[in-house]
C-alpha cells in the first residue's frame, strides 16, 4: 500500500510524436471514478493493461492545493475491482487514456493521450517539492501549465469528451 503526498504539474500540450521522446514505457488505462470517501476525497479505480498484462489498481486522493494530494493507492484483484465498480459515480464518465512515460534530462515524464483528440494531450511530472525546477523537453511544445485549471483533470476531460474550446480551436488553426 503506497500512502504519501503527491506533488504534480498538468501541462497542455500539443500530442508530439511519440517516436521522438525516450518512451519506456506505453500503458492503457481505463479510469472508473468512485462515489466520494471520507473528507470528500476523490476515489477511483483503474484497469491498467501493460505487456499483455492486466493489473487493477485503487486510489483515494484528498486535495490539498492545486499542486498538493494525499494519495493512498494500492493494487487490488479483479473480484475487487468488479465490486467496487458498483460503486460509480454515475455522473463521471470513464477515463479512457494510452500513457506514454518517458525520461527527458533525469525526470520521469508521463504524456496521457485521448481518444478524442490527435492534436492535443496532457503531459505530467511528479516533483520532489513545489518549487522543484522542471527541465521540459524540447520536442514537446507545452501550450501551458494546466495544473490547477480543473477543466483540465481527468474526469473533466472524459465528461467533455474533448479537451476545452480556446486549445481545441488554437490548435486547429496552427
Amino acid at each position: 500500500m503506497a500512502k504519501g503526498i503527491e506533488i504534480e504539474r498538468k501541462f497542455l500540450v500539443e500530442l508530439p510524436d511519440v517516436k521522438s521522446l525516450n518512451v519506456k514505457r506505453k500503458i492503457g488505462i481505463t479510469q472508473t471514478y468512485l462515489n466520494r470517501g471520507e473528507n470528500d476525497s476523490q476515489r477511483r479505480v483503474r484497469r491498467i493493461a501493460e505487456d499483455g498484462k492486466v493489473k487493477y489498481v485503487y486510489t483515494e486522493k484528498v486535495f490539498l492545493s492545486p499542486l498538493t494530494r494525499e494519495e493512498n493507492e494500492y493494487e487490488i484483484s479483479r473480484e475487487e475491482y468488479d465490486r467496487l465498480l458498483t460503486q460509480r459515480d454515475l455522473a463521471l464518465t470513464p477515463v479512457q487514456k494510452v500513457r506514454y512515460c518517458f525520461d527527458y534530462h533525469d525526470q520521469l515524464f508521463e504524456l496521457d493521450t485521448y481518444p478524442f483528440s490527435d492534436k492535443l494531450a496532457i503531459m505530467e511530472l511528479e516533483l520532489r517539492s513545489t518549487s522543484q525546477h522542471i527541465d521540459l523537453p524540447d520536442s514537446v511544445k507545452v501550450l501551458g501549465d494546466v495544473s490547477a485549471d480543473k477543466k483540465y483533470s481527468n474526469a473533466a476531460l472524459a465528461n467533455a469528451g474533448a479537451f476545452p474550446g480556446e486549445y481545441r480551436k488554437r490548435s486547429e488553426n496552427c
